[in-house]
C-alpha cells in the first residue's frame, strides 16, 4: 500500500496574481503583432540564478555595483562542506585521528596498502648479539615478548594514524628462568611485577607492549608541552568506561574493578584524565613538527578523493537499476487525422502485448492508426572505470605507492621507475628507522637489567624491489672477496648459520678421510700434482720421463719448437765480416799455444735463479718484522709464542702469500705490504703446501724453520721463473 504524505500548507494558501501567463492570437496580423509585441516585455526577467550560495556568505554579496552587474562569490569547498557536513573534512586533529581509523576499517584500499608497508616494513627483523649465548637470550626474549608482532603493529598503527602510544608492562626473571634463557629450548616461568615502580631493577626486563588509541590520550598541559623536551601524557576514559568502573553490574566486571589501580578509580569518579606513567609509556609520530602536538596521518590527505570514490560507487548502483531499462509506447489514432480509438480497439491491443510476454520477434497484424515509439537509456555509457582512475591514483600517490607497481604507469611525469619507487622506499625506511629506535631503547633495558657488556642490535631483511637473482649473485662475489661473512650470506638465504656450520665441519671431516670427493671452486686446485709437474717441466727442473710422460719417437725430419728456435738463433758477429763466415776444423788456434796479450779479467755475475733465491730468503724476513706486530695486536697477544696453532697457522699463511704475490727485487716497507694486505690472494697456499709435504717425504724428515724457510725461497724461485 502507498503511503500518503499531507501536502504542504504553503501551496494552497498563496494566491495568484491577476495577470495572464501566456498570450494568443488569431489568423489576422495585427492580433499577432499585438502578442509577440507583449511577450517582449519578459525579456528584462532573462537572467542566470546561482543556487548554491550558502547563507552565511551573504554578508559578503557586493550585488547592484552597476547596472545589471552582479559580484556574487562564487562556490568554494566550504560552501559545499556546509550543506553537506558528512563528506566534509574534519578540522580537529582528534576527530581527524577518528575518520582516519574509520576509513582504515571500511576502506578495502586504504586497508591493503597499510598492511603491505607494515608487513613490508618489519620484513626478517631479528636481533643479533655478538656473543653467541647471550644473542640466544635476545632472541628468546624477543619472541616471548612477540617483537615480530608488535612491530608489525607498530608500523602499521605509525602509517594509519601517525601516532603511536606504547604501554610498557615489565616482568621479572628468577634465577632459573633467567639460566634457561640463555639455551635455545627454554620455557616461560615469570613472575610478572607491579606497575607502579619506576626504576629498573636487576633482571627485570620489558615483557609485554601494549598499544593506546591515540584518540584517547591527551597531552599534558596542552600547548605548554612544545616548550619542553618531557612530555606528559594523560589517558582520557569515555564516559562509558567511567559508568562500567563507578557501576559495575557483572560479577566479571566487579573483579576487574577490584583489580584497577586506585588513580583509575579516581579518575573515573571525578570525571578527570588518567595520567600515565612516563616511564613506562612511550610516543612516537610520523612526521611531527615541533609546534603540533599530534601527528596528521597520511590518510588526511586523500580523504576527500575516498569521499569522491564512495559517492561514485553510489552512483554506480543507483545507475544499475536502470541500465536495462526500455520503454515501448503503442499509440492508437492519430489527433492530426482526427482518429481516436475506442476502448475495444485499446483492450484488443493489451491482450496481444500480454500474452507475447518472451523474448523474440512478434508479429503483429494492426490497421493503418498505429505508432510504435521505443524508448532506451544511456545510463549504461556511465558504468565504466574511467571515471575512478584520477582519484585511484591520487590515492594511491597519497599513500605512497608508485603507478609503476599499480599498472597504470602511464600518466604523466611517473615514467621514471627509480624516482617513483623511491618514494615508497624511503617511507618505508623512515617507519623502520623509528621502529629501531623504540626497540633501541628496549633493548639497552635488557642489557642494563642483566647486566650484559653490549647492547644487542636489530636487523632487517634489505628492502629491494628490484631484481632478486641480481642480488643474490652479487652477495656471493661479495663473499668470494671476503667482503662479508658467510654468516651473514646464509642468513640472507634462509639458512641457519648454526646447522650449515655443523654440515661443513662433517663433509671437512670426510674430504680429509677420503670418504668425498675434493670440492672444486675457483680458488680450489682439485689437481695439485698436475699443477707441480706443469711447473717443473716449463722451469725445466724436471724431464717428461721423470713426471711419467712417456714421448713416441719423432719423425724423419721432425723438430721440436725449441730446436726450431736454437737453429735459428742469430750469431754475435755482424753478417758482413769475415769472422762470421763458418770455418772448418783445426783452422782455430794451435794447441798448447800461450797469449801474446794479456787477457781482460772475467767478472762473476751470479744466475738470475741464485739472487732471486737470495732476494726472496732476505725479503721474508722484512715481512715478518711489519706483518708480526699487526696481526699480535688483531689476536691480542703479547708474543708469537702465546698463538694458538690455528692462529699461528693463519700467520704463516698471511706472510707466505704476500711473498708469493710479491714484485721480484721491490722494495719491502709497511706501505707495500699494506697494499698486498688489503688485496690478499691466497691461490698458491694449496699448491705450495702440496710442494712442502712432497719434499719432507724426498728428505724424510721434519723441515725446522730455516728449511721450511729456505724451501718457501725455492717455491717463489719456481713461480717466478715460470
Amino acid at each position: 500500500m502507498t503511503k500518503k504524505y499531507p501536502k504542504s500548507d504553503a501551496i494552497p494558501d498563496q494566491s495568484l496574481e491577476g495577470e495572464e501567463a501566456y498570450v494568443t492570437w488569431g489568423d489576422d496580423l495585427s492580433s499577432k503583432q499585438e502578442a509577440l509585441s507583449k511577450s517582449s516585455e519578459s525579456m528584462s526577467e532573462y537572467t542566470a540564478i546561482e543556487h548554491t550560495t550558502g547563507s552565511r556568505r551573504r554578508g559578503l554579496d557586493y550585488s547592484n555595483l552597476d547596472t545589471n552587474t552582479s559580484g556574487r562569490p562564487g562556490l568554494t569547498k566550504l560552501d559545499y562542506d556546509f550543506f553537506r557536513p558528512d563528506e566534509a573534512v574534519p578540522k580537529r586533529v582528534k576527530m581527524i585521528l577518528k575518520k582516519a581509523e574509520d576509513i582504515y576499517q571500511r576502506v578495502g584500499l586504504v586497508k591493503n596498502v597499510i598492511d603491505l608497508m607494515g608487513d613490508f616494513g618489519s620484513q626478517g627483523i631479528r636481533i643479533v648479539h655478538p656473543n653467541k649465548r647471550i644473542e640466544r637470550f635476545y632472541k628468546r626474549w624477543f619472541e616471548k615478548c612477540g617483537g615480530k608482532e608488535r612491530s608489525e603493529r607498530f608500523l602499521s598503527n605509525l602509517y594509519k594514524s601517525g601516532n603511536v602510544v606504547v604501554n610498557r608492562q615489565t616482568g621479572k626473571l628468577t634465577l632459573k628462568t633467567a639460566e634457561k634463557m640463555y639455551k635455545t629450548s627454554a620455557t616461560a616461568d615469570l613472575l610478572i611485577d607491579t606497575l607502579d615502580e619506576t626504576s629498573v631493577d636487576k633482571r627485570e626486563i620489558p615483557w609485554k607492549y601494549t598499544f593506546i588509541d591515540p584518540v584517547y590520550v591527551e597531552v599534558s598541559a596542552g600547548s605548554l608541552a612544545s616548550f619542553v623536551t618531557d612530555k606528559r601524557y594523560e589517558l582520557i576514559l569515555p564516559a562509558s568506561l567511567r559508568k562500567t568502573i563507578n557501576s559495575p553490574k557483572s560479577e566479571a566486571e566487579k573483579q576487574v574493578v577490584a583489580q584497577l589501580p586506585d588513580e583509575i578509580l579516581e579518575a573515573a569518579k571525578s570525571r578527570k584524565n588518567y595520567p600515565l606513567n612516563p616511564q613506562k609509556v612511550r610516543v612516537f609520530h610520523y612526521k611531527k613538527d615541533d609546534w603540533q602536538r599530534w601527528a596528521f596521518p597520511m590518510i588526511y590527505s586523500i580523504m576527500d578523493d575516498i569521499t569522491v570514490i564512495e559517492k561514485l560507487k553510489l552512483a554506480d548502483m543507483a545507475a544499475l537499476d536502470g541500465a536495462i531499462s526500455n520503454i515501448r509506447i503503442f499509440k492508437l489514432g492519430s489527433l492530426e487525422h482526427k482518429i481516436a480509438p475506442t476502448k475495444a480497439a485499446a483492450a484488443k491491443l493489451a491482450g496481444i502485448l500480454g500474452n507475447n510476454v518472451g523474448g523474440g520477434t512478434m508479429d503483429l497484424v494492426w490497421g493503418p492508426d498505429i505508432e510504435l515509439l521505443e524508448s532506451r537509456t544511456s545510463v549504461h555509457q556511465f558504468l565504466g572505470e574511467g571515471k575512478y582512475t584520477p582519484h585511484l591514483n591520487s590515492v594511491y600517490a597519497g599513500l605512497g605507492i608508485p603507478p609503476t607497481l599499480t599498472g597504470t604507469f602511464g600518466a604523466a611525469g611517473t615514467t621514471n621507475n627509480f624516482i617513483s619507487l623511491k618514494t615508497l622506499t624511503q617511507r618505508l625506511q623512515y617507519g623502520r628507522d623509528v621502529l629501531i629506535k623504540f626497540w633501541n631503547d628496549e633493548i639497552k633495558l635488557v642489557q642494563k637489567a642483566m647486566g650484559f657488556r653490549k647492547p644487542a642490535m636489530i636487523e632487517f631483511d634489505r628492502m629491494d624491489l628490484s631484481n632478486e637473482e641480481a642480488e643474490k649473485s652479487l652477495l656471493i662475489q661479495l663473499a668470494d672477496r671476503n667482503l662479508i661473512s658467510d654468516e651473514l650470506l646464509q642468513k640472507r638465504f634462509g639458512f641457519d648459520p648454526e646447522m650449515e656450520k655443523i654440515r661443513l665441519n662433517r663433509e671437512k671431516r670426510e674430504r680429509k678421510s677420503d670418504r668425498m670427493i675434493p670440492k672444486s671452486s675457483p680458488y680450489h686446485d682439485p689437481q695439485p700434482e698436475n699443477s707441480l709437474k706443469k711447473i717443473a717441466l716449463q722451469s725445466g727442473v724436471a724431464s717428461p720421463s721423470e713426471v711419467g710422460l712417456e714421448l713416441d719417437p719423432k719423425k724423419d725430419g721432425e723438430k721440436s719448437s725449441l730446436e726450431m728456435r736454437q737453429a735459428f738463433k742469430p750469431t754475435k758477429l755482424a753478417k758482413d765480416s769475415k769472422e762470421s763466415l763458418p770455418g772448418q776444423p783445426q783452422q782455430g788456434r794451435p794447441r798448447n799455444s800461450k797469449d801474446k796479450e794479456q787477457r781482460k779479467e772475467r767478472t762473476f755475475t751470479p744466475q738470475t735463479g741464485a739472487s732471486l733465491h737470495l732476494w726472496a730468503s732476505a725479503a721474508q724476513d722484512e715481512i715478518s718484522e711489519i706483518i708480526n706486530p699487526i696481526l699480535l695486536d688483531f689476536f691480542g697477544k703479547k708474543n708469537l709464542r702465546s698463538l694458538a696453532n690455528d692462529q699461528s697457522k693463519e700467520l704463516e699463511n698471511i706472510k707466505s702469500s704476500i711473498l708469493f704475490n710479491s714484485t721480484p727485487f721491490c722494495t719491502i716497507n709497511k706501505e707495500y705490504v699494506q697494499e698486498k694486505l688489503n688485496n690478499l690472494d691466497t691461490q698458491h697456499l694449496t699448491t705450495y703446501s702440496v710442494w712442502l709435504r712432497q719434499l719432507a717425504s724426498e728428505l724424510n724428515k721434519d723441515l725446522t724453520v730455516d728449511d721450511q724457510k729456505q724451501a718457501k725461497a725455492s717455491f717463489y724461485c719456481l713461480l717466478k721463473n715460470n
